[in-house]
């Protein structure tokens, strides 16, 4: 398990919808995950309703800020045989993918690393979390701050783990 496991445990949390539980994390997130702190204090003193908003109007609004990697590489509507190949990664782990979501959303691909150890598919896609990165710091939403934590433990493109 790669020493970086629970900062992408938590980073998957801090990257999926602040649903009712999301608040009464925080204080562990906050404690596991020091490199997410920025994020974690401004969830922890935005209103709830207003974190949500603020998250669709992020992630929801158009692929500007899209958490699905394929879609950056393969666009919306010639995924499939990049999905394939997720589910096929999942399953060589020994895990099957069950989640409501898509296999290469990010909190997923995240929560994956995190189980296995397997940071394949994060430096596979460096180049979309690096855009994707970027798009978030230009909107200045908090949410950059995590990804600025992910991307900071992912070798530089082009290197070998």
């Amino acid at each position: 398990m790669p020493s970086d496991a629970v900062l992408y445990q938590a980073a998957a949390l801090c990257l999926t919808y602040p649903g009712d539980d999301f608040r009464a994390r925080l204080p562990l997130l906050r404690e596991a995950a020091p490199q997410l702190r920025e994020f974690v204090d401004h969830a922890a003193v935005t209103p709830a309703q207003d974190l949500a908003a603020h998250y669709v109007q992020v992630f929801d609004f158009g692929n500007r800020h899209s958490l699905y990697l394929s879609s950056w590489q393969d666009g919306d509507t010639r995924r499939g045989t990049s999905l394939v190949r997720f589910q096929d990664v999942y399953r060589a782990a020994g895990l099957e993918f069950t989640g409501e979501e898509l296999p290469d959303f990010l909190p997923s691909v995240l929560e994956f690393a995190a189980r296995t150890g397997d940071l394949g598919l994060l430096t596979e896609h460096r180049d979309a979390l690096e855009q994707l990165r970027s798009r978030l710091t230009g909107f200045g939403t908090p949410y950059a701050t995590v990804l600025d934590a992910v991307c900071a433990t992912l070798p530089i493109a082009g290197t070998r783990l």
